[in-house]
């Protein structure tokens, strides 16, 4: 945790998934496991310092796991922890009401379906 105390829960979960690009990460992770390269490229416009801070502080709340591999050259991956699974599905409604609002203003993702 890192502002409470909280005025209400919805501010303690804000803490954890508020700015830009932390839902981005929960919604490319929840498809699958990434690298750090991966996870950058399927996110068009984080610079390479905000992803490193976002899944720092992500790993930092549980809901993202990092794993580093003993390997040469060294390999390191990223995954929802299960409490980044429960939270993703939180946000799954939001999710929705954002498709519904992008379709009355005519809008097209332009990286999939989100």
């Amino acid at each position: 945790m890192r502002n409470p105390p909280y005025i209400c829960a919805l501010d303690a979960a804000m803490d954890v998934v508020g700015g830009k690009w932390k839902a981005l990460i929960l919604w490319a992770l929840d498809e699958r496991i990434h690298r750090f390269g991966e996870l950058r490229r399927s996110l068009p416009g984080i610079s390479e310092k905000v992803l490193t801070q976002q899944l720092r502080e992500l790993e930092a709340d549980g809901i993202v796991r990092r794993t580093v591999f003993n390997e040469t050259p060294p390999r390191v991956q990223y995954e929802l922890t299960d409490e980044g699974v429960a939270l993703y599905a939180a946000l799954s409604a939001l999710g929705e009401w954002g498709t519904r609002r992008m379709r009355e203003l005519d809008i097209v993702p332009t990286h999939g379906q989100q």
